[in-house]
């Protein structure tokens, strides 16, 4: 590993300064990206923003590739140089909201004083040109300590089938990761995550007239009675973990004894140790057949994993929060129950810190909102974390 390069005064005034100049720029391309639908399965949206991404970093001189996809969006990563031979920072973000075609229109990016409205304006559009602007900042002004990675991915919000492979690589070799999730509404960031796990059950049984042969029938349905009832004892709220059956769907006609049953299931757990546990149990259920001469199968599964602060971590994060302070942000670390792509590279053993990006809330839903005049500082707070990493 070569020798890492502290910033010098003058560059790190020149990067602030800039930085200092930009909320602009910086609303004018969260006002483009904001505009286009980009729901997880729409490919062509999450493509067409990382075109406009794409197109923002060409004017900016920064070099970007991308890594292909047939199904979801594809992956975009921009490089900046700095420190050769060392291991990179990645600032990550995905791309994807959980919004139908459509609701750009409906309800374009909008603002009213400090506040910005949008489909996915702070979870996490907004993150993704706060990181933009961050390596633009070191492209213009000589660089960075560390060789700098922009990662843009596409489909977080179901998890990330075929993003996490390219995260979890990129992650490998990584020095530190800042993932632009929005920053709390306290303005904190998020220090730890519980994982999940997203799955679906098919139930068969037997189908019979209900009247004349009710009899010869195996209901599909009782046995998925049965499977949620157990389901739900699982749930713990001393060790943080939750199991909920919150989709379920079954039968052809109200007077025939149900053939299949389905279910999607929702669990979450903090550790590792958690998840193990709690999937053993999980097994044993959907394995034991209530009523006999049913089966069941999963048919689909997919998840995160948690995000948990190892000492590494730990060190990244003070580094973090004291280059906040010297912005005049007070920054803490918070627990959330919600999942990221940031438990994926903790769990490959990069240091890891979440909800680096500008501070929003309400998100999923139409009230989401995104704080502008956050933008710039938490833009800075990373600026200057990367020039302590290097000191």
């Amino acid at each position: 590993m070569t020798t890492v390069p502290s910033a010098t005064p003058e560059q790190q005034a020149a990067i602030l300064g800039w930085l200092d100049q930009q909320r602009p720029a910086m609303t004018e391309l969260l006002r483009k990206i904001v505009n286009i639908d980009s729901g997880s399965y729409n490919k062509a949206g999450v493509d067409a923003v990382g075109r406009t991404i794409e197109e923002w970093f060409e004017a900016e001189s920064i070099a970007t590739d991308r890594v292909p996809h047939g199904e979801f969006g594809d992956c975009i990563r921009a490089h900046v140089s700095g420190g050769e031979g060392n291991q990179p920072i990645i600032l990550m973000g995905h791309r994807d909201t959980v919004f139908p075609d459509g609701e750009a229109e409906r309800r374009p990016f909008t603002v009213n004083g400090d506040i910005a409205y949008g489909p996915g304006v702070a979870d996490m559009k907004a993150g993704l040109v706060m990181n933009a602007f961050v390596l633009a900042a070191f492209k213009r002004f000589g660089g960075a300590p560390y060789p700098l990675t922009g990662l843009y991915t596409s489909d977080e919000e179901i998890a990330s089938p075929s993003s996490r492979p390219v995260i979890e690589n990129e992650a490998r070799n990584a020095r530190v990761v800042f993932n632009a999730e929005p920053g709390r509404e306290s303005g904190n960031v998020v220090t730890g995550r519980k994982g999940a796990s997203f799955f679906k059950f098919v139930v068969n049984g037997v189908p019979a007239h209900s009247g004349g042969q009710h009899e010869k029938g195996i209901s599909a349905i009782g046995e998925l009675a049965a499977k949620i009832t157990e389901l739900h004892k699982l749930t713990d709220y001393e060790v943080g973990t939750t199991v909920n059956v919150g989709v379920v769907s079954g039968g052809n006609a109200v007077n025939m004894v149900a053939p299949q049953a389905m279910a999607g299931v929702d669990v979450r757990f903090k550790t590792m140790a958690a998840r193990d546990a709690v999937w053993e149990r999980i097994t044993r259920i959907l394995e034991t057949a209530y009523v006999p001469g049913t089966t069941a199968e999963i048919t689909e599964s997919r998840g995160f994993l948690p995000l948990t602060q190892s000492p590494e971590s730990k060190e990244i994060f003070d580094i973090y929060t004291r280059a906040g302070a010297e912005v005049g942000l007070t920054i803490g670390g918070e627990f959330s129950g919600g999942s990221a792509d940031s438990g994926f590279t903790a769990q490959v053993g990069a240091p890891t810190v979440c909800g680096t990006g500008p501070v929003g809330g309400r998100a999923h839903t139409p009230e989401e909102f995104m704080r502008l005049d956050t933008m710039v500082p938490r833009a800075k707070t990373v600026a200057l974390a990367i020039m302590r990493l290097g000191a």
